[in-house]
This record gives C-alpha cells, sequence and structure tokens, in this order.
C-alpha cells in the first residue's frame, strides 16, 4: 500500500462515522451499502460458473470418445484431471501476494479469466496425449489466481458474521455449474457428434468458440463492475468509504494493513494454523474427488450417457439451496464448526449408501447427500477467512497459502477412482469416507484450540489494567 493511500484510509479510520450520524441513517445507509456490493460481487457467480466448466469439462468428456480419439491408456486420464492442479498450487500464493501489493483485483481477477477463456479454446483442438496435457497444464496455472483472490477481496470488504453466506454466494457458480455444465455437455455429446469432421466430446471446439467468446465478453465487463478494496474503489461516495472502512475496523479487521506483502508472506508461513487447515483441506479434498467423477458415479446407475448427464444437475441444485440455508444460519449464530459437522454427516451417510448397495434409487439418493457437502466446504472458507480476518498481508497470503497447498488433494483424489473399481467404487467410496472422517476431526481440534483461545482472550480483557496492551481489540472473538 503506498504512503499516500495510507494517509488516506488513516484519514478515514480516524473520522469516527458513528458520532454525529443517528443510528437509524446509518443503518440505512449500511444497508444500501450492502446491497450495492453484493450487486456487483454477485457477477463473481458467472465468473466462477465460467471458470468451474473450463475446468471440469474432461469429466463430461470422458462419457464420450476422449480416451479412445486421444488414445489414452492406464491413468492417463487421471493424469490430465490432475496436471491442472500442478499450476494451480504453482500460482496461488504469487498471484495473491501480487493482489494485496497492487490493491486492484478488478483488474487481476478478470485479467485472468480471459488468459484461462483463451486457454481453454487451445484445449479443443489438442490431438494427443501430450498437447491436451500441456492445455490443462497451463489452464490450471492461468486459473490459479481466481478463487484465492475472490475470497480475499471479499474478505476486504465484508464483517466476519457476513463472511460465510457471501462465501456461499460467490463459491456457488461451481456448484451449479458442476450439475448444468453436465446437462450442457448432453446436448454437445449428442448433436455435435461428427459435426465438420470433429467428435463431440470435444467441447473446447464447439462450447469455447461460443463460451470463448462469452468468457471475454463477461471478462469486459467484470473489469468495471468488481470493485477493488474500501479505500480505492472509484465508485464510492464518500459516505459509503468511511462506512466501509468503519465497519471492518469496528468488527477487529485492520483494513489499514500495517506489515509489508513480504511480512505478510513471513507471518503466514510461521502460522501453525495456517499448516493445520492446509493438511485438513488437502484430506477433505481427497473425500471431495468425487466431484470431478461426478459423471461417471451417475453412469453407474445404468441409464443412457444423455440421461446421465441429465440426473447430474439435481443434486447440485440440492446442495446449492443446503449451502445458502447453512451458512445463513452460520452467519446468524456467528458459529462455524457446528454447521461442518452437520454438512459432514449427510455426506457420510451419502458414502456409506453407496458402499452398502447398488439400489437405483438409494445410489441416486446417495449422490444428493454427498453433493451437499458443498455447504460445508463454504463454511470453512468463511471460517478461516474470520481466523486470519485482522491482518490484510498476512490473510492475502494464509488464503492462497492454504487454498494452494489443498489442491494437492485433487491431485491424490484424481487417482481414488479407477475404472476397475467401477461400477460399484465401494473401495472409493470407502476412501472418501476415511478422508471425511479424519478432516472432520482436524477442523475439531482447531475449534477446541479456537474455543480455548476466546476464553484466554476474555480473562485478558477482564484482567487488563491497560486495555491498549491487550493483544485483541475489545470485543475480539474468533467465530467457532
Amino acid at each position: 500500500m503506498t504512503t499516500l493511500s495510507h494517509a488516506k484510509v488513516a484519514e478515514y479510520m480516524h473520522n469516527d462515522f458513528s458520532s454525529g450520524v443517528p443510528s437509524q441513517a446509518r443503518n440505512d445507509l449500511e444497508r444500501r451499502l450492502l446491497r450495492k456490493l453484493d450487486l456487483r460481487m454477485s457477477l463473481i457467480i458467472v465468473l466462477y460458473a465460467l471458470n468451474f466448466v473450463d475446468r471440469a469439462n474432461a469429466s463430461s468428456a470422458r462419457l464420450g470418445t476422449l480416451e479412445q480419439d486421444l488414445h489414452l491408456q492406464g491413468n492417463q486420464y487421471a493424469t490430465i484431471l490432475s496436471i491442472l492442479y500442478v499450476g494451480y498450487i504453482l500460482m496461488q500464493v504469487p498471484a495473491n501476494m501480487v493482489m494485496h501489493w497492487l490493491e486492484k483485483p478488478s483488474i487481476l481477477i478478470p485479467g485472468s479469466m480471459v488468459v484461462w477463456g483463451l486457454v481453454s479454446t487451445l484445449t479443443g483442438i489438442t490431438k494427443n496425449y501430450t498437447g491436451i496435457l500441456l492445455a490443462r497444464f497451463f489452464l490450471g496455472f492461468v486459473e490459479a489466481p481466481f478463487y484465492p483472490g475472490v475470497l480475499y477481496l471479499i474478505s476486504g470488504w465484508y464483517k466476519r458474521d457476513e463472511l460465510a453466506v457471501r462465501t456461499t454466494l460467490v463459491t456457488c457458480g461451481s456448484v451449479l455449474a458442476s450439475g448444468f455444465g453436465s446437462v450442457f455437455a448432453s446436448g454437445i455429446l449428442t448433436g455435435m457428434q461428427g459435426k465438420l469432421g470433429q467428435a463431440a466430446w470435444r467441447q473446447e471446439t464447439w462450447l469455447f468458440y461460443i463460451e470463448g467468446g462469452a468468457t471475454i465478453l463477461v471478462a469486459i465487463c467484470a473489469f468495471f463492475i468488481l470493485p477493488d478494496f474500501p479505500h480505492n474503489t472509484k465508485w464510492l461516495t464518500a459516505e459509503e468509504r468511511a462506512l466501509a472502512i468503519s465497519r471492518l475496523a469496528e468488527d477487529g479487521t485492520d483494513e489499514l494493513g500495517k506489515r509489508t506483502t513480504m511480512q505478510g508472506l513471513r507471518d503466514a508461513v510461521c502460522d501453525w494454523k495456517v499448516w493445520w487447515f492446509s493438511v485438513a483441506l488437502i484430506i477433505q479434498f481427497v473425500e471431495l474427488s468425487f466431484v470431478i467423477y461426478f459423471p461417471t458415479i451417475v453412469a453407474t446407475l445404468g441409464y443412457d450417457t444423455t440421461n446421465t448427464l441429465l440426473l447430474c444437475a439435481p443434486p447440485w441444485v440440492f446442495s446449492t439451496i443446503v449451502a445458502f440455508v447453512i451458512s445463513r444460519y452460520s452467519d446468524k449464530t456467528q458459529k462455524r464448526y457446528v454447521f461442518i459437522v452437520a454438512s459432514s454427516a449427510l455426506a457420510g451417510v451419502g458414502f456409506i449408501i453407496s458402499i452398502c448397495t447398488m439400489n437405483t434409487a438409494a445410489r441416486y439418493t446417495s449422490v444428493f447427500l454427498m453433493a451437499q457437502i458443498s455447504a460445508a466446504y463454504m463454511v470453512i472458507w468463511g471460517w478461516i477467512n474470520n481466523v486470519f480476518a485482522r491482518e490484510p498481508a498476512k490473510r492475502a497470503v494464509a488464503i492462497a497459502l492454504i487454498n494452494g497447498l489443498s489442491q494437492t488433494g485433487n491431485i491424490i483424489g484424481a487417482f481414488v477412482w479407477p475404472i476397475n473399481w467401477g461400477p460399484t467404487y465401494r473401495y472409493s467410496y470407502a476412501i472418501c469416507l476415511a478422508a471425511l472422517g479424519v478432516s472432520t476431526t482436524m477442523f475439531g481440534v482447531m475449534y477446541l484450540y479456537l474455543r480455548r483461545v476466546n476464553e484466554q482472550i476474555e480473562r485478558d480483557e477482564r484482567n487488563a489494567k491497560d486495555i491498549n496492551k491487550l493483544l485483541h481489540p475489545v470485543g475480539f472473538r474468533y467465530l467457532v
């Protein structure tokens, strides 16, 4: 952050917005500010849907002739899925550090979107294993700035008890794309086979000549719609800017930021909580590996390709509804772990049903229960933003480091569903169930630790002779 912006933010921070402003007037202004912000942030739903479709199209293509056309053998298909996350992991931390330094998410997020749209388009013209492997690697590389950048952006605007539902809002695009991307793929696989000499699996050829243009168009719109941060967003009024900054200050978040980008890197790397969350999410992503194989799992119900892809949509619609309900109550009650446990328990029941039976109705019910685990995932990210809320430099690196390292679970998870374990995939479901238990337990350990820290903060406040010597602002508590 430049010296000028430091001075500007300090000016707003020292201007007590509450004094002289009737509470009703402040509340009205706050509602208007949040409505304006939510409306602009809602564009991220579309961005994330496009992001997920670009990343996950290989899963639907597998039901076509991708493996035969590219002469894939053995684990080559799993490698195609997992290679994306290598580039994805490598770029997470540098991208968020650049975002913290430049303070221009309205440029960096749409900019990365334009590039990944171009890479996705080129994926459709690959002719062999090497070509698609390189395309998928670079796709992960250019998509890396998107999700951690979005999480960092919303954490710079919303209070801690508003983050879970906003995380769900901006993430639900990927959940809906999990289902409706398959619906769209069913039309491609049945209607475009052999057109102009191309096999229908080449969704990138047909889909992204159209959607690539749409992706770039949406990205151009995003340059003008997405905000930066409260102190440097141009379309805020002076009143709105002062309120946006004071809201975060009152919530215990230091929007001003006293640490440099490199100091934030050091702070994050030295905090054991970052590594604990990272390992827990690595294990959780192994459990979430069923997502990238979702069309393959639904195909075990015995329907043809078109009906299989159409059946993929309803579980994700259900998942989105559950995610909004759970995240809303998580914010309202200011609790996190209990809702993570509730969603995880339902997913566990789904895995157990799939292990125990091949009955069509039971198996289809189980995929609904498994799909709603996205609710827990969104609450977890709301929680992570809460835990690292105070210092922006550290938060930027912590979000990227946790999200980047956690993608290792996707690399492992790509090999959890070998085709010779089908059609029951009992071993795969058992691995997912075990991973679910371990990750939920690890989050439970963090819950117990933060609860003890809150108790210590409360004792320190009661015994403090000088509140200026307290490590945390008066009234600050970790949401658990």
